[in-house]
């Protein structure tokens, strides 16, 4: 039997999509936009993140190779709550909704992928809430750690801390022992 690799399609199509180089602190995406495109990471690192009244919490990272959008802004096609900005020179692949759509519909096997690959990204985000919600700032890092052991080597320090929801002093201490 043929197997199917979704992923390995869905990135040749990013691939073929408008290619963009940012400069540190560009926006893929603001506030209160709609987000009409998925983002394919070449190089360097994005940060999705919200603005809470004081403080600018990070939701996700996107960096080399990983694919990154405000995911439920391009599902209901509504305002985004997440910024998407380059957190270091970066370089990606787009792909707007429009063509994602009649990729995922060309195939039963294009839509049993993309179900798979929005699978994984739900469960993804229930391993952060509940690392947020049920695990000490030293279980959170190890967790993470284990999702995405080369965080440190590409994403700034202030940012893992905003993700992980401590100071970047009381990461640093952690880190020490």
């Amino acid at each position: 039997m043929n197997s199917f690799d979704f992923s390995a399609e869905l990135k040749t199509l990013l691939l073929n999509g408008p290619y963009k180089e940012l400069a540190k602190g560009t926006y893929l995406l603001r506030e209160g936009e709609t987000e009409r495109n998925v983002y394919l990471i070449g190089s360097g690192a994005v940060r999705a993140y919200l603005l809470s009244e004081a403080e600018e919490i990070t939701i996700r990272f996107g960096y080399a190779g990983s694919v990154i959008n405000s995911l439920a802004s391009f599902i209901n096609s509504q305002p985004s709550e997440l910024s998407l900005q380059a957190i270091r020179k970066t370089s990606c692949h787009t792909i707007d909704k429009q063509t994602l759509e009649a990729f995922v519909n060309r195939s039963a096997a294009h839509q049993q992928g993309y179900t798979t690959l929005l699978e994984q990204t739900i469960v993804q985000q229930i391993e952060r809430e509940t690392d947020l919600l049920t695990t000490s700032p030293t279980e959170r890092l190890a967790r993470v750690l284990k999702r995405s052991p080369n965080l440190f080597q590409q994403v700034p320090l202030k940012y893992i801390a905003s993700y992980l929801r401590m100071t970047p002093e009381t990461l640093s201490r952690i880190r020490k022992s």
